[in-house]
């Protein structure tokens, strides 16, 4: 993107129909470490990748409690978000203080939408550059929303933002298809295998990540590192196990040519495990 003549003000339409400032402001949710959200019928999991300025410096929170059974992740301009997570926290405070009740996760995003879009109206605001991915449980169910800087809002069975984010997006479309009938635990791997995909061949540690869980019986809590780093453990041992599992059906095909080349069948498979590695990297890529 580039500086022009109709990108000055928030309220000044391009010739093409475009709002400029608009649109800076969803690629600031870009520019954002990743984030990534995914629901079953009875379970959300909201993850983020933890980035820190320096290395003497923490990484900055991303991840926050809305009500017992609400939780956002955030991309994008981390204080915008810290003050949008706390008024989502005041209106589910007032609504429980009213109706005695919580309050729907549907209309929370919607008010949370309604008070973007303002800011995309008024010469004397800004948007936020924040992208929201909302995670919550509620009577109709388990329900994720994202939230864009424009003021749209969109529900999804699973969502990734942030940097990077198209190799997480690409995970979950290939295994969407399982996840309403997904167990916790298993939500929480695909969470941590969409996370590692954004990594781009960076090791995944529970330093690195941010897990956060809300279900029925369950309310919205951060699972501590320990545990993270457990299930990360699991998965890297699984991964490992899953590569040789494969080789055996290829191996015996590669061996039939080898031999007729002379060759041993030992080099077939070793042919066919640097093959299989190569296929585990290529979603890394994108």
């Amino acid at each position: 993107m580039f500086r022009n003549q109709y990108d000055t003000d928030v309220t000044t339409w391009s010739p093409a129909g475009r709002l400029f400032q608009v649109e800076y402001a969803m690629e600031a949710v870009k520019q954002g470490s990743a984030a990534i959200g995914l629901r079953s019928k009875t379970h959300v999991v909201l993850g983020c990748v933890n980035k820190a300025n320096s290395e003497l410096s923490s990484h900055q929170k991303k991840i926050f409690k809305v009500d017992d059974h609400i939780g956002v992740a955030i991309a994008g301009l981390t204080a915008d978000g810290r003050v949008l997570s706390r008024y989502m926290r005041s209106e589910c405070i007032n609504y429980g203080f009213t109706y005695e009740s919580p309050l729907p996760v549907g209309r929370l995003v919607v008010q949370l939408a309604d008070k973007a879009q303002v800011c995309t109206q008024r010469s004397w605001k800004r948007p936020y550059g924040v992208g929201l991915l909302v995670g919550g449980l509620d009577e109709s169910g388990a329900h994720l929303y994202y939230n864009c800087p424009s003021g749209n809002y969109f529900e999804y069975q699973a969502f990734a933002i942030g940097s990077r984010s198209q190799a997480a997006k690409t995970y979950m479309e290939r295994r969407f298809q399982n996840f309403m009938d997904s167990s916790r635990e298993d939500l929480i791997k695909d969470a941590l295998m969409a996370i590692r995909e954004t990594l781009q061949g960076e090791t995944l540690k529970s330093s690195i990540c941010t897990v956060a869980v809300v279900g029925v019986g369950e309310p919205f809590h951060i699972l501590d590192q320990e545990t993270v780093q457990k299930l990360i453990d699991t998965f890297e041992i699984a991964g490992k196990e899953e590569g040789p599992a494969a080789a055996p059906e290829t191996a015996a095909e590669e061996g039939g040519a080898a031999a007729d080349q002379g060759a041993t069948a030992d080099q077939g498979a070793t042919a066919d495990q640097g093959a299989t590695a190569d296929e585990g990297v290529a979603p890394m890529d994108i």
